[in-house]
């Protein structure tokens, strides 16, 4: 009679062990894979609540708006972070590392999306932080299926990366340009045109350089303008230098594109969350589960 009790009491563990499994699962297709009916339905009412969310946010800094609704905006901000901090929890339970979900480009931005509100308590005006959630709009690209869009996204991302020790040395002699040339204008004017310090003349040189020119320090001997003309032609230069760069690997990048297989956006490793799978690929290429 025991061993019969005990052998049911394993049985029932077993069941109870497949039906957490089988609810993991589920939970998991709902909120990753958007190629199913339950998980589009579900990023796209995601979608609606993240846009709701920023406006409530944004009409909540609005004095008059906040003054005659502002009690209202705060309860529908609170129920909109609870909704989501219940997302990423489920989120974080339904896959198999959580740890690499969350410190992942959209675990971080969802973690980032609860956590103002909850500071809010303690630091009043961060909740104005939650605008963040704007960028939890990037799953758009899943739902819709832009893999065009997210490749080019990916090349360009690649070509940035591949070019930023060129835009590092390009930055580089930039400020020590403007710094020579405002010190150089320092001298050249002086106070009594408005050259009160270097830094302020470092300030004028910046923004004559990028031909933005607010107005408010201006050369007023010949010399003085003869060398705001320069620095304006070389500004022109400038600007063309890092489009230049960034072109160039973006080329490169494109051309080694090309040559490589189409992925799906909508596989998911169920491990490891990573996405851009080939689309008959059958284990992850990051952590190599089994797709």
């Amino acid at each position: 009679m025991n061993n019969r009790q005990y052998g049911d009491t394993s049985k029932d563990d077993t069941s109870g062990s497949e039906s957490g499994n089988s609810l993991r699962k589920r939970i998991y297709i709902i909120l990753f894979e958007s190629d199913t009916p339950a998980g589009k339905f579900f990023d796209e009412a995601l979608i609606v609540t993240i846009m709701l969310s920023v406006i409530v946010v944004m009409l909540d800094s609005v004095s008059a708006v906040n003054a005659s609704h502002g009690d209202l905006l705060h309860s529908l901000e609170w129920m909109f972070t609870i909704l989501f901090t219940i997302e990423y929890f489920l989120r974080l339970i339904s896959i198999e590392r959580p740890v690499r979900y969350a410190t992942s480009f959209f675990g971080i931005v969802d973690f980032m999306a609860i956590i103002p509100t909850y500071l809010s308590l303690f630091m009043p005006g961060s909740q104005y932080f939650i605008v963040i959630r704007v960028l939890r709009l990037l799953r758009i690209f899943r739902i819709l299926k832009l893999v065009q869009y997210l490749s080019e996204a990916d090349l360009l991302i690649r070509a940035l990366s591949s070019s930023r020790q060129k835009i590092t040395l390009f930055l580089f002699a930039v400020v020590n340009l403007v710094i020579i040339l405002g010190s150089a204008m320092y001298v050249i004017e002086g106070a009594e045109h408005g050259f009160t310090s270097i830094p302020l003349s470092i300030y004028w040189a910046v923004i004559t350089l990028t031909t933005v020119g607010y107005g408010n320090v201006v050369p007023q001997t010949p010399v003085g303008q003869g060398l705001a003309m320069c620095i304006m032609i070389i500004g022109y230069g400038i600007i063309a230098v890092p489009t230049g760069i960034i072109t160039a690997e973006i080329a490169y990048a494109s051309k080694v594109e090309s040559t490589g297989s189409s992925c799906s956006i909508t596989r998911v490793c169920h491990e490891c969350s990573a996405e851009g799978h080939d689309v008959d690929a059958e284990f992850c290429k990051i952590c190599g589960a089994k797709l």
